[in-house]
């Protein structure tokens, strides 16, 4: 059976921050997915919740399961959600996954603080975004520049969804994943600062780092990052190979 890509997108942003790794995998052949996370994308008058959110991606998965094994991929808020997900105890049906931007415990001082600054932003005329525009005019390459946003940003879901954040129990949901697993930080990504222990967490994940890259590795590197999905996929493809001759599954590394 083909693989059946699943992505889940970070905070503000939609599902159209994934059109250049879609457009990858469509010229392989391979069918991909990306949902809008509710308050966001194409769902930006609904209210944020856990329980939408989780139901939204359960969906997703589940239908793409019917048609092959499932390769979920989560960016920043997507990737903590998706942590969650696939460590549940009674774990749904995604054969590997794909953490990008996410190794970070969203508690504490560190919660707080990204709280603040959001509010601080959405405080300025238009939400600061010809700030944030400007920025990404100046980090992000042609490709994937208009698709970031082309969804439109949910700042009314932000502090919401943030706030929402807290109550997950990632580093038991982390401990609890066995299936390939690849943490894809960039090198000045501030979500890095939990990198060693979800490392710690999960002896069999691999860990990428893209260098002189920020928090948005698959916007600011999508050919890096589109490496990244053909070894996942490859790795699905050599297992179920493997499982078919009657041998023993490879590991991620």
């Amino acid at each position: 059976m083909v693989v059946q890509v699943v992505f889940v997108h970070g905070i503000r942003t939609s599902a159209t921050m994934w059109r250049a790794q879609i457009a990858h995998l469509s010229e392989r052949g391979i069918p991909a997915t990306a949902v809008d996370l509710p308050g966001h994308g194409s769902r930006m008058g609904e209210v944020f919740t856990l329980e939408e959110a989780f139901r939204t991606m359960d969906v997703a998965v589940r239908g793409a399961a019917e048609r092959g094994p499932v390769l979920l991929v989560g960016h920043s808020m997507g990737g903590l959600l998706s942590l969650d997900y696939v460590g549940r105890e009674d774990p749904p049906p995604v054969s590997a996954f794909i953490a990008a931007s996410c190794t970070a415990i969203p508690r504490g001082v560190g919660l707080a603080a990204y709280r603040v600054m959001a509010r601080g932003f959405d405080a300025l005329p238009d939400h600061g975004l010809w700030i944030a525009e400007r920025v990404l005019d100046r980090t992000l390459p042609a490709e994937t520049r208009a698709d970031f946003g082309a969804g439109g940003y949910a700042f009314d879901a932000q502090d919401t969804a943030l706030r929402s954040l807290s109550v997950l129990d990632l580093l038991a949901a982390v401990s609890r994943i066995t299936v390939p697993l690849w943490f894809v930080n960039g090198q000045y990504d501030q979500l890095r600062v939990n990198e060693r222990l979800f490392v710690q967490l999960a002896p069999h994940a691999e860990l990428i780092v893209v260098p002189r890259t920020t928090h948005l590795v698959t916007a600011m590197r999508p050919r890096v990052f589109n490496a990244v999905l053909d070894l996942a996929v490859a790795t699905m493809e050599s297992g179920a190979a493997a499982g078919a001759d009657g041998s023993s599954t490879p590991p991620a590394t």
